[in-house]
Parts: C-alpha cells; structure tokens; sequence
C-alpha cells in the first residue's frame, strides 16, 4: 500500500511540471517569443492544454476576475503540495 502512496505522490510531482510548462508555454506564447504557426509549440500546447484544463476549470470558475492574470495554476500547485506534504504521509503513517 505504501508503493501506492509513493506512486500517487511521484504523478502529482509530475503534474507540477506539466503545470509549470504549461505556464511558462502560455507565457512564451503570449510575448511572441514562439510562434503557434510552428507544428510542434501548436501540438505541445494542445497536449498541455487537454491535460491541464480539465483540473484549472473549476478553480478558475470559483476565482474573481483578476483583469488577465491566471492565478489557477499557482492555486493547484498549492492544493498539490499540501496533498504531498500533508495528506500522504498521514495516510501513510496510519497505514504502518
């Protein structure tokens, strides 16, 4: 059961990444420093985007409107990190 835990805890780590990819993409995007015409930015932004809007959606529904700025995915990163640091181990304790 413990594997488990450390499994789940190794997929949340991994979505952080995708997260802060997604990010830092939109961002470059965004400034024009890629260009979208490109086949490859075009496809890494769609896979990002169908990987991470599903999760951003409701977060961003329960946020006011900040005038552009998208703070979801820092909010996310937050919930992933006290999920890691909080839930898993006391799962993990109770487990032992």
């Amino acid at each position: 059961m413990l594997e488990l835990l450390w499994f789940i805890n190794y997929v949340l780590q991994l979505y952080v990444y995708v997260l802060i990819a997604s990010a830092v993409l939109s961002w470059l995007i965004a400034f024009g420093v890629v260009n979208m015409r490109n086949q490859f930015v075009a496809g890494l932004a769609q896979v990002l985007y169908a990987v991470t809007e599903p999760v951003l959606r409701p977060i961003r529904n329960l946020l006011p409107n900040l005038g552009g700025i998208d703070i979801s995915p820092v909010i996310l990163i937050l919930i992933i990190i006290f999920i890691q640091s909080v839930i898993l181990p006391n799962i993990a304790r109770a487990l032992v």
